[in-house]
C-alpha cells in the first residue's frame, strides 16, 4: 500500500476509541482504490489519487470522514446520514457501527476516485457571508480587554462570525454569559472558536 508513516503516527496519538475507526477507514480506502497515496493535509490524514479523494480525522469525542469532490454529498445524505452534525460527509462517528456498510463505503470511495480521474469539479467555495453586527455585550467585553480586542480585530471575518454566532445563539442569559466569558479568554489567547478541532 502507498502508506505514509505520518498517518501511523496520527492514529497512534489519537484517542483510543478512534483508532479502530481510523484504521478501518484507512483499510477501506486502500481496498477501494489501491492506487491512492496517503499524505497529511491540514494536519489530518488524506488520501490522494488524481487529487484528494477523501480525508479523515480523530477528535476527542468523535471521528470524521469526508469526500473532496462534488457528486457524493446528496447520495450519502439520502441514506440518512446527517453530515451537518460534524465536519465531513458522514456526520459524527463514535464507533464502527456509525459507519455505512463496508459495501456502501467501498462504493462511495470508488466513485470518488472515478470523479477525480474524470476531473470532476471540486467542492465549490462557499459564498462569503455578510458581516454580523457586533453584539453590545461582546463589544463591551472586548473594550475591557485590550489583548482580546486586538486579537479579535486581527481575526478573519469568518472567525469573528463564529464567535458572534456562538454568543447570539445562546438561549439562556446564563449560557450567553458563559460563552461571552469563554470567548474573551480564548480570543485573548489567539484561539479561534473551533481551536480544539484545528489542533487535533
Amino acid at each position: 500500500m502507498n502508506t505514509d508513516p505520518r498517518v501511523d503516527a496520527y492514529i497512534a496519538k489519537s484517542a483510543e476509541f478512534t483508532r479502530p475507526i481510523l484504521r478501518h477507514l484507512r483499510a477501506l480506502v486502500h481496498e477501494a482504490c489501491p492506487e491512492a497515496e496517503e499524505t497529511i493535509k491540514w494536519g489530518m490524514p488524506s488520501f490522494v489519487h488524481h487529487g484528494i479523494i477523501c480525508g479523515m480525522a480523530g477528535f476527542k469525542q468523535h471521528c470524521a470522514f469526508g469526500f473532496w469532490r462534488r457528486g457524493l454529498t446528496d447520495e450519502i445524505a439520502r441514506t440518512g446520514v446527517k453530515a451537518e452534525q460534524a465536519m465531513g460527509s458522514l456526520g459524527r462517528i463514535t464507533s464502527l457501527r456509525d459507519l455505512p456498510s463496508d459495501r456502501a463505503m467501498l462504493g462511495y470511495i470508488r466513485k470518488a476516485a472515478k470523479l477525480n480521474e474524470a476531473g470532476a469539479p471540486a467542492r465549490p467555495k462557499p459564498k462569503a457571508k455578510p458581516a454580523l453586527p457586533m453584539p453590545a455585550d461582546l463589544a463591551a467585553a472586548l473594550k475591557k480587554n485590550a489583548r482580546a480586542a486586538k486579537a479579535f480585530a486581527g481575526f478573519s471575518p469568518s472567525a469573528r462570525r463564529e464567535y458572534i454566532e456562538w454568543i447570539t445563539e445562546a438561549k439562556r442569559p446564563e449560557t450567553r454569559l458563559t460563552r461571552l466569558t469563554t470567548t474573551i479568554k480564548w480570543v485573548a489567547a489567539g484561539k479561534r472558536r473551533n481551536w480544539k478541532y484545528e489542533n487535533c
